[in-house]
């Protein structure tokens, strides 16, 4: 039998009369690409908070590598291989992107941040460094972070997120704010990082969602009402009702 990387059992959150997540439950395989898909309000932010460590659930478990973290902090859910990106990564505007993934490979080293300008200089950081920028396609490594585009910080928030080796990455909406043809770069990237981690990720561009996932969870009023691959979701009535419709022309 195949060892789930994340397995969510009976995962629950109240913020008063309000059940954000109701007995959740969802499993990742080893390298997959897994897809949380939902209208908003769902209870998707809510439930990859409770994944990382940021809120606490009222009950239920998060199992990472047959491991129990539910009740772990996020730093040490991040020092086990959890990593999430987008909506907390912090960039240094100030610097190149370079030298902020730089940071983030001297970070995944232990090394203390009051040496943080060194990152910039040491060739032990710089090398890993590049390796991946080029691996998600930002050519621009000498650039300041504030001189970026949206979609080139976007890629190098993934950079930084690779850079701490993840077993699996948390992906909240990476295609937010992005033009066509980046989005179309954005999906090519995690289609190139498929097979290598394990990918949960959250997004409301469907295209991108079904050229991309393994299989998919719906997420409605804090439930998990379907999971499947990208043609059982398309075909599944309740899916239909509850969300995809939504997403269809008038």
């Amino acid at each position: 039998m195949v060892e789930h990387v994340l397995s969510v059992r009976g995962l629950q959150k109240r913020f008063g009369g309000l059940t954000a997540t109701d007995d959740v439950a969802l499993d990742v395989l080893p390298g997959e690409l897994h897809a949380l898909i939902g209208p908003n309000g769902a209870g998707k932010t809510t439930l990859i908070g409770q994944l990382i460590g940021e809120i606490t659930p009222d009950a239920g478990h998060v199992v990472f590598c047959g491991e129990d973290i539910t009740r772990l902090s996020v730093a040490a859910r991040v020092k086990r291989g959890l990593a999430r990106s987008f909506q907390i990564v912090q960039l240094l505007d100030d610097d190149t992107a370079l030298a902020n993934v730089a940071l983030a490979v001297q970070a995944r080293a232990g090394h203390s941040f009051r040496f943080w300008r060194a990152a910039g200089s040491d060739p032990a950081l710089l090398q890993p460094a590049r390796a991946l920028l080029e691996q998600v396609g930002l050519t621009r490594a000498e650039t300041r972070v504030s001189d970026l585009s949206h979609g080139e910080r976007k890629v190098l928030e993934l950079a930084v997120a690779l850079a701490a080796r993840p077993k699996l990455l948390l992906l909240d909406e990476p295609m937010a704010g992005l033009g066509a043809a980046e989005s179309l770069r954005m999906t090519e990237t995690l289609r190139a990082l498929k097979g290598s981690l394990s990918i949960l990720l959250i997004e409301h561009d469907m295209e991108a969602v079904f050229a991309l996932a393994d299989r998919i969870t719906v997420l409605v009023y804090g439930r998990a009402i379907a999971t499947g691959t990208a043609e059982e979701i398309r075909a599944n009535p309740a899916v239909q009702e509850a969300y995809l419709a939504e997403d269809r022309p008038e």
